[in-house]
């Protein structure tokens, strides 16, 4: 079993879950019918006063609904992730605290992952927040280009779909910033994936990645649009769909360590 955030919450709900229903049902019975603790009333005579509640008790009724709201929404509806690297830029920054939809593909079980609910597929250009096949346990964020049963061939820093070439557009050179200064000059191109045009990065003199396959029913290729500096599925191969978490659909906040908060980033859907 993972040890990650979504067991720490099934736990966290679990034991105060536990703990509130115990009290309810046992413990909080024994203290009514136990005798009560005496103290001086007014005008110093004796009252009863009931046995207090105990403080982990109190901990448990309060954070519980907390603790399952946070689990709820995070295992079913949105997560939130940060960028650490510059594999997606320029789509994404360093820094960027994306909002991820995780009920688009599907809805699963916290901690087993197992699928009790089907919605739709990833399509061709979805931007998609997974888990690394060669550690689940990391969760990479990369764009889906090759589904199902499609002949994905990468030569030349030329993306081939099923035999027909993925039209580049050069936009101009690029400046980067910030954490991703040293793509600087790299070429900015749009890469079409028929519904969606979206930008990569080209650093000429670096090495093509060359290579073709057939990706595997129930599995997806997918590449970082920062294409030379990027491990992808030209390294270690495609993405299982059971290991997808969802699809990125906004950033909410940069936040560059050493170069500060860009705000201009903040409300940026990702296309």
């Amino acid at each position: 079993m993972r040890f990650d955030f979504p067991t720490i919450m099934v736990l966290l709900v679990v034991a105060s879950g536990l703990i509130w229903a115990l009290d309810a049902f046992v413990l909080a019975r024994r203290r009514r019918s136990a005798v009560p603790d005496v103290a001086e009333g007014v005008d110093g005579e004796q009252a009863a006063q009931p046995r207090p509640v105990p403080k982990i008790v109190e901990y448990a009724r309060s954070f519980f609904p907390v603790f399952l709201i946070v689990l709820l929404l995070r295992s079913f509806l949105i997560e939130p992730f940060r960028i650490p690297s510059g594999s997606m830029m320029p789509t994404l920054l360093v820094g960027d605290f994306i909002l991820v939809n995780k009920f688009v593909y599907g809805i699963r079980l916290p901690v087993s992952d197992y699928k009790i609910f089907e919605v739709s597929q990833p399509e061709r250009g979805d931007v998609v927040v997974f888990r690394y096949p060669l550690d689940p346990s990391t969760p990479f964020i990369k764009r889906v280009v090759g589904l199902p049963g499609d002949r994905i061939a990468y030569y030349n820093k030329v993306l081939y779909i099923n035999g027909q070439q993925a039209d580049q557009r050069l936009v101009g050179t690029y400046t980067g910033h910030g954490s991703g200064a040293n793509m600087t000059g790299a070429s900015l191109k749009q890469e079409t994936l028929k519904p969606i045009t979206h930008p990569i990065l080209i650093q000429t003199g670096y090495p093509s990645v060359d290579g073709k396959l057939v990706v595997p029913e129930g599995h997806y290729f997918v590449l970082g649009d920062n294409r030379d500096n990027s491990r992808d599925s030209r390294y270690w191969g495609t993405v299982p769909e059971e290991l997808l978490i969802g699809k990125a659909f906004a950033v909410w906040m940069n936040w560059d360590l050493g170069n500060g908060i860009d705000w201009t980033r903040v409300g940026m859907s990702i296309e």
